[in-house]
């Protein structure tokens, strides 16, 4: 992904040349392929370019437009041909996409952000209205962060300028960290107090003392899609699915696909050689990844994904991760790490990176959103509660009769999983499942909303439940992505087909019951792909499994994990009881049962904090 910085002095004094040198710096291992800026009456911006399409190779950024506008654009836009026809002669098929963003900006304003298709970020510097807009594509699959003072603003696409030549300390945000610990934080949360994050599908307008955030587009809960026949709702799925692949094979480089053996990845890699096979794809080839460990007796991938090497007879990149360390724990000289992701605790370390250096790729293909948006759960609860809300009250009994045999559960069980999702979250949170023993409970009474996900009460007026259910599925997905920074060892472009805006789209406007059915579970994408994916991986049984590596990692690097209970007491907050997590620790030590995932993302936030900790920009506690 390129990199896009600014900043702006409201009173109009010049940017400090030393300042923007050291921004230059730490911006060029992140974007390697040249920079250009633009500076003018206290506004600099910068733009460190990493190419990925044709088009990209011939644009000249930050944009000046006619009109005055000075433009940033980190994306790809999916609808060139349809912006380019609505704008009439003033561009071409060859028009690159900061060309046409640009026309769109000075044809509609902020109004064509809902237009534009595509996973991307925008910075907009207007001189004659003195305000400055910055907005993101409604999935969240690029970053854009500000620092907002009564002086001036700064903007970047990466947290490192904004962190670490501030000038000042941080001081941590706790609702960020809670979220990290429970299901990712809010998507405007950063681990700073003092910066904030632009949200997937808002814009932010500053002007000098003033901030306005608002949202551009939304899924439209009217727009439902209805067909009398099966056949017809798996044609449709085929063709958005397709274009959502195909959107994504825009590179002038060969593109690297992630192959797990399951149907997610499988699915990207068969459509996407169906495609490439018709002429419609611009990548020269695909090349896959695959990941394994035979020491795991609950993950047998290897003839799963062979299956589908066998079917495109070529053989993909196989990395065996039990040759690795489990765990890689590194509390010093890791330079600056901007929030716990950054951490280095891959398995894989930088095997991916030599991969992607020999075959010359530049953009990967992740499955990441598949299970969650094609009904990879196999529940009824948004079926039933679509009955609920509509008074459907035969239906309802009959599909919940047939679910309760399906899922061998007493009726009455499924009926109130069914109504939990109208009742308050304060009551359904303390029925369910209890915060770790290791979290202060007054740190998880003022941060109950984070650690349980943002779950909202259902509405029984208005959009359907499933539909609902659906935008609160999206949201997890948003903030997940918002927890996946850009990194410097291996730099590529991650392109994720499963979160097209399209395909989201008609997955939200089709009945619950295409996706999933008793016995059933991703009915619509196993009949719609017959015939593309081998069968062997459409019939395959759940995926899911539990892990032994973190377990095994947290007993081979015993003194360096429990190292880290002492930098988390640092925090002198009453976030974690160090005694509870000691115990913790020794019991995942030992083989016995502990909740792992909060436990491996408190180890990742100690390590985080231990890695910062030597630095100017050390946050000071927590708010």
């Amino acid at each position: 992904m390129s990199v896009q910085f600014g900043r702006w002095n409201f009173d109009g004094w010049p940017i400090d040349p030393e300042y923007i040198e050291k921004v230059n710096a730490l911006l060029a291992p992140y974007a390697p392929d040249g920079h250009t800026s633009h500076s003018a009456a206290g506004v600099s911006m910068l733009y460190h370019a990493f190419h990925t399409t044709k088009e990209s190779r011939r644009e000249t950024q930050p944009h000046v437009c006619g009109s005055g506008f000075v433009i940033t654009w980190d994306g790809r836009l999916d609808n060139r041909a349809e912006l380019i026809r609505d704008l009439g002669d003033v561009l071409t098929a060859s028009s690159t996409d900061i060309e046409i963003v640009a026309a769109a900006y000075e044809e509609w304003h902020e109004n064509c952000l809902a237009k534009l298709i595509g996973d991307w970020a925008l910075s907009v510097w207007n001189a004659t209205t003195r305000s400055l807009l910055l907005a993101r594509d409604p999935i969240g699959t690029r970053h854009l962060y500000y620092e907002l003072d009564e002086s001036r603003v700064t903007w970047s696409t990466i947290l490192d300028p904004l962190v670490l030549l501030a000038g000042r300390r941080f001081e941590l945000c706790e609702e960020y960290v809670a979220g990290w610990l429970g299901f990712f934080p809010a998507t405007h949360l950063t681990p700073y107090i003092g910066i904030d994050s632009v949200p997937p599908s808002w814009f932010v307008r500053l002007r000098p003392g003033k901030r306005e955030i608002h949202k551009y587009w939304d899924f439209d809960p009217r727009k439902r899609i209805r067909y009398h026949l099966d056949a017809e709702y798996e044609e449709h799925f085929r063709s958005v699915f397709s274009e959502a692949v195909c959107r994504r094979l825009r590179s002038d480089s060969p593109i690297l696909a992630e192959l797990s053996g399951g149907m997610d990845s499988s699915s990207i890699v068969c459509m996407a050689d169906e495609i490439i096979a018709c002429g419609m794809a611009e990548t020269p080839r695909l090349d896959t990844i695959s990941y394994y460990d035979d020491s795991e007796p609950n993950w047998n991938e290897r003839p799963y994904f062979a299956k589908v090497e066998e079917k495109r007879r070529r053989k993909g990149c196989h990395i065996d991760v039990s040759c690795e360390e489990p765990l890689k724990l590194q509390l010093e000289g890791v330079g600056f790490c901007p929030d716990p992701a950054s951490v280095g605790l891959s398995r894989s370390g930088n095997l991916i990176g030599e991969c992607l250096a020999r075959q010359g790729n530049r953009v990967v293909l992740s499955g990441l959103g598949g299970d969650e948006v094609t009904g990879g759960v196999p529940t009824p609860v948004p079926e039933l509660e679509d009955l609920i809300a509509q008074v459907r009250v035969r239906a309802f009994a009959h599909e919940l009769k047939v679910w309760a045999l399906d899922k061998k559960k007493p009726w009455f069980h499924l009926l109130f999983e069914a109504t939990q999702g109208f009742l308050p979250p304060s009551l359904t949170a303390r029925r369910g499942k209890r915060a770790p023993a290791w979290l202060q409970a007054a740190f998880v009474r003022r941060n109950s909303s984070a650690l349980c996900g943002y779950k909202k009460r259902l509405k029984l007026i208005g959009p359907l439940p499933s539909f609902q259910e659906n935008l609160m599925t999206l949201d997890g997905l948003r903030r997940q992505l918002g927890c996946c920074p850009a990194t410097t060892g291996v730099i590529h472009e991650k392109r994720y087909p499963y979160l097209d805006r399209d395909l989201l789209a008609f997955l939200c406007g089709i009945p619950r019951g295409q996706l999933v059915r008793p016995g059933r579970r991703r009915s619509l994408m196993r009949r719609a792909l017959a015939g593309i994916v081998p069968p062997e991986i459409l019939e395959r049984k759940r995926k899911g499994f539990v892990a032994r590596w973190p377990l095994k990692a947290i007993g081979e690097q015993w003194s360096d994990v429990g190292k880290l209970t002492d930098h988390l007491a640092d925090l002198g907050t009453g976030i974690v009881d160090a005694t509870a997590l000691s115990e913790a620790i020794q019991k995942a030590r030992r083989g016995q049962k502990v909740p792992v995932p909060c436990l491996m993302r408190t180890v990742a936030v100690g390590a985080w904090l231990s890695a910062i900790r030597n630095f100017e920009a050390w946050p000071t506690g927590l708010q």
